[in-house]
């Protein structure tokens, strides 16, 4: 049986998920900001004073500066003939392999935001408990070109993706 190493993969997302991340993040933030200086002393949440709403700006302008740029370094992607590669995560980082004889569905999808992107998602399922193998912020025409390319390639593949 031929060994499978556990490796970095060579392809990125497009470059356009970080704007999609980046909008994602600032939105999450603003709302959240929103949430706790207009409706936590409506709902007497939250007491906030002035140095909290600050500290509360800086963090989340931070996040929003710094975890969109990560998450683009550290997620990849790649295919070889005999397996799925994935490594994602921005704090907490995981690589995956499904080797192709253990891929039972591939699946394209779009988000709302996403779309605005021209970007998608690519889901790889296995019989794995760990769950699906995600790849996201592909350009549509890569995605759909990905999801035609596996398809093949699995069921190419002798066994039955148990």
């Amino acid at each position: 049986m031929r060994e499978t190493t556990l490796r970095d993969p060579g392809q990125r997302v497009s470059p356009r998920a970080r704007l999609m991340w980046l909008v994602s993040a600032t939105a999450q933030s603003v709302l959240l900001l929103a949430l706790l200086v207009l409706a936590g002393p409506v709902w007497d949440l939250v007491d906030l004073r002035w140095w909290e709403v600050v500290l509360a700006v800086a963090v989340l302008g931070t996040y929003v500066a710094v975890v969109p740029q990560w998450r683009y370094v550290v997620h990849r992607w790649e295919v070889t003939d005999t397996a799925v590669y994935t490594q994602t995560g921005w704090w907490a980082r995981e690589r995956r392999i499904a080797p192709m004889s253990r891929i039972q569905t591939v699946d394209y999808a779009e988000g709302a935001i996403s779309r605005l992107f021209g970007l998608a998602t690519v889901t790889v399922t296995t019989a794995s408990s760990a769950g699906a193998l995600e790849i996201s912020g592909l350009e549509r025409t890569r995605a759909r070109r990905l999801v035609d390319e596996l398809t093949l390639r699995a069921d190419a593949v002798a066994g039955d993706a148990t």
